[in-house]
């Protein structure tokens, strides 16, 4: 479990979505798309359940979708705060709650880092001479609160700061700022080599 806490800890995609979501919507709107990501984790550990993540990992086809889904993705996010007219902090809330769920969601399934994680590494903790899912839904269930609570940090944290960011003069700079790491994150994952 430990190992699964640093990794839930080190930025990545998910931490990005949640750092830029809190620092817009506040913390607690931002907890849409933590579900949304954790949905995404909870899909990865039945896959890895059943095999199918073993199969899917050795399919080089699959691993360059997923890849160029998620840069594609981050980019298209990076553009959108670059190109924004307005502050990148000050959007409207009203129509974002419905689509943060589905924004974690697509988020984690498009990080072409998730698939081989779950398919080669939990698979290690598991007992050949017990049943499969009791293991699964324990070691899943188990992840899955953790990183609750992990990413639930990020977004409170990143909430906070959001009051030295919304002065008027770094408005400009968050926008750039923003977009530059988003799109930074899509060139690294477009990168990303098995």
């Amino acid at each position: 479990m430990t190992t699964s806490l640093v990794l839930d800890a080190v930025p990545g995609p998910a931490v990005l979505l949640v750092v830029a979501t809190s620092m817009r919507l506040g913390w607690r709107l931002t907890v849409r798309a933590v579900l949304g990501l954790l949905t995404a984790n909870s899909l990865y550990f039945a896959i890895s359940a059943t095999g199918l993540g073993a199969v899917l990992l050795a399919s080089d086809n699959i691993f360059f979708v997923l890849k160029w889904l998620g840069a594609a993705y981050l980019v298209f996010l990076g553009w959108k705060a670059l190109s924004s007219r307005e502050s990148f902090f000050e959007k409207s809330v009203s129509a974002a709650p419905g689509r943060l769920y589905l924004d974690g969601l697509a988020t984690q399934i498009a990080n072409p880092k998730a698939l081989p994680y779950f398919a080669a590494f939990v698979p290690l903790f598991l007992d050949r001479n017990l049943p499969v899912v009791p293991q699964m839904l324990i070691l899943g269930g188990t992840s899955v609160f953790f990183e609750f609570f992990v990413l639930l940090g990020y977004a409170v944290l990143a909430g906070r700061a959001v009051v030295l960011v919304r002065q008027p003069r770094f408005a400009a700079w968050t926008n750039r700022i923003a977009g530059v790491v988003l799109i930074t994150a899509g060139g690294g994952l477009a990168s990303l080599r098995r």
